[in-house]
């Protein structure tokens, strides 16, 4: 027989358990800009900005596209043409291309 301590505990366990399994089941989709190259938006809503957390210009969502010129030192940010609703220059943020 389990005490009410034990079922607690064994009760976490499943759901730490059951949660991981959630988490890795999930497929990754996006993936980081590649320089050069005009790639694929895999989201429904990536601002367009004019420059690193700037002002906001427009969104882009998928299947438009982003012409990638450049990113930012710290590769978080990317800069190019966006094509589609907006079709200029402008800020994305890294790891929402397909």
């Amino acid at each position: 027989m389990f005490t009410l301590r034990q079922a607690k505990r064994a009760g976490l366990t499943a759901a730490v358990a059951g949660t991981a399994l959630i988490a890795t089941a999930v497929p990754a989709f996006a993936q980081n800009a590649v320089v050069g190259d005009r790639m694929t938006i895999c989201t429904t809503d990536l601002a367009v900005r004019t420059q690193p957390l700037g002002a906001w210009m427009g969104e882009l969502s998928n299947p438009q596209t982003f012409q990638v010129e450049r990113t930012d030192p710290s590769g978080d940010w990317v800069y190019g043409f966006a094509y589609g609703d907006i079709n200029a220059h402008g800020w994305v943020q890294n790891g929402f291309f397909c």
